[in-house]
């Protein structure tokens, strides 16, 4: 290689160094701009330079002024170009995990859950998702699908499910403690062995929905629509059970407990006559 060759590469190589480095790359064209303005002003300094001073400051407070207002406006879009992209991004994964019954994809679900609230989305679609042994507890979840979904064994205490439609969903031995299920369409839905103690299900649609062995203690199922539930072995023990649509006495006598529930009148009555020892079971 004859020195004309090793001069090339060499400067190919800082050529090369100063591309890869943006600050490097920035600083260079800025101090060669600076060169160029003031080698070309200098006549203007010298000999003009009352003249030209005001000129100077009149572009400065025009240079304030594009950095002040079109600065911001740019620097204010591209965040909020970032932050929408962020959120596709939690939302093509969730996606790309749905499906897949593996510990992996049920925590990476989670994880991008929980970053997709912090960005005040809370809608999302969950459906068919494998949520097995996570831990949503606190999450909101208010007006997300997750009809089919396995969250079974999971903790949900004080979750906002309201509005959730959570038909034939897996909530089998979870935690839903004090969980909001306000409005939720959960027809089918399996809460086997489940702890919903205070839980509301105000308004909610859990017809034909699974409660064996479930724990319903103080829970709120008012105005909820109960057609078809199983409360085989189910502790409703100060339950409020008040304008529940299709509940039955076929379906109370198979519960472990309902001390201290509250009931309409109607159902009440029938209760006093074919129920009198469950009514009084403590346990």
């Amino acid at each position: 290689m004859n020195f004309f060759q090793k001069k090339l590469k060499q400067l190919e190589d800082f050529y090369n160094d100063v591309v890869e480095k943006p600050l490097l790359t920035t600083s260079i064209v800025l101090l060669f701009v600076i060169i160029l303005v003031i080698g070309l002003s200098l006549p203007y300094y010298i000999n003009e330079f009352d003249a030209f001073w005001p000129q100077i400051l009149a572009e400065a407070h025009g240079m304030i002024f594009d950095i002040a207002i079109i600065g911001i406006l740019l620097f204010w879009l591209n965040q909020n170009g970032e932050v929408r992209q962020r959120i596709r991004t939690y939302k093509d994964e969730i996606d790309d995990f749905r499906l897949w019954e593996s510990e992996e994809a049920a925590f990476r679900t989670v994880g991008n859950i929980k970053r997709l609230n912090r960005h005040k989305i809370h809608e999302i679609n969950l459906v068919n998702c494998h949520l097995n042994r996570t831990n949503l507890s606190y999450v909101n979840l208010k007006g997300s699908n997750m009809n089919s979904a396995d969250i079974s064994n999971s903790s949900l205490i004080e979750t906002n499910l309201e509005n959730t439609r959570l038909n034939q969903t897996n909530l089998e031995n979870s935690n839903l403690n004090q969980a909001n299920l306000k409005g939720a369409y959960a027809s089918g839905a399996n809460f086997k062995d489940a702890f919903l103690i205070k839980a509301q299900f105000e308004n909610a649609f859990i017809i034909k929905a699974n409660f064996t062995n479930s724990f319903l203690m103080e829970a709120n199922l008012q105005n909820s629509y109960v057609m078809g539930a199983d409360f085989e072995n189910a502790s409703l023990y100060k339950a409020d059970l008040r304008g529940a649509k299709g509940l039955t006495i076929e379906q109370l006598e198979k519960t472990k407990t309902i001390y201290l529930a509250k009931f309409d009148d109607e159902i009440l009555e029938q209760i006093k006559v074919h129920l009198p020892d469950l009514i009084n079971a403590t346990s």
